[in-house]
């Protein structure tokens, strides 16, 4: 039985991984700004500006889903605002309530844009299927000389960005699920009217194995997110320490 929902538990473990990683890099990022100007105003503007092209795609991808649905949208803004809290909000699109399916929708979009050129990233520009081959077979001298190849692929620290900006920024946030929770309750009964009216058994012979496979995919999106940020955190992190050591000055 749970090897017919190993895609889930993945995506799970993978996920709270990645929100964990994002959440420890952008830390890092604006306290060595920080330490660098000593100025929150310039931190900000800085550090929107490094995230300028996953913050457009993520309001953008609202927008679009919003129009494709139908649902009346406001002002579209990607210029960084501080929030309550200390938060810093890096762009917004306003949209009317379209009930809880469309609010759902709208809220999921950037996921949805965002996996895609994540795969399409590592595909097509990366050229990670090759490296997934040698690890999946244990061909590990194969896959470290893949990796020291990496580098060399044409454009490859441009996708390497892109990747990195836009995995780091489409994840919803609490306003964009909003939906998620009466959403989730709805289907969720639905579900369990199912299972009890008898389709349980022909539900898990028929569509547990292609939904595994999608939560698995789902996961190896996230798995690559996840490396990108673990690569890209350590350095930024040793350059933290080393800013605060050289001036006397960190940020808590």
């Amino acid at each position: 039985m749970l090897a017919q929902f190993d895609g889930l538990l993945w995506l799970i473990l993978i996920l709270v991984l990645l929100v964990f990683l994002q959440r420890w890099l952008h830390r890092e990022i604006q306290a060595v700004f920080l330490i660098l100007t000593r100025r929150q105003e310039i931190t900000s503007v800085i550090f929107a500006l490094v995230f300028l092209p996953g913050v457009f795609l993520h309001e953008l991808s609202h927008f679009l889903m919003a129009r494709l649905l139908g649902v009346r949208t406001g002002r579209f803004s990607i210029i960084p605002r501080p929030m309550p809290g200390g938060q810093l909000r890096l762009g917004y699109v306003e949209t009317a309530r379209g009930g809880i399916v469309k609010d759902a929708l709208i809220g999921a979009a950037p996921l949805v844009t965002g996996c895609v050129f994540v795969a399409y990233a590592a595909i097509y520009r990366m050229e990670m299927p090759m490296l997934w081959d040698f690890l999946r077979n244990g061909q590990f001298e194969l896959l470290w000389k893949g990796v020291s190849f990496l580098p060399a692929i044409h454009d490859f620290w441009l996708w390497f960005y892109l990747t990195f900006v836009i995995s780091s920024t489409m994840m919803p946030s609490s306003s964009d699920r909003h939906a998620w929770l009466p959403l989730g309750l709805v289907i969720g009964i639905l579900f369990g009217l199912t299972v009890l009216a008898g389709a349980g058994p022909w539900m898990l012979a028929n569509l547990a194995p292609p939904f595994n496979a999608f939560l698995r995919g789902l996961a190896a999106i996230f798995g690559l997110s996840a490396v990108v940020h673990l690569v890209s955190v350590l350095p930024v992190a040793l350059l933290h320490r080393m800013l605060a050591r050289l001036t006397g000055v960190d940020v808590a």
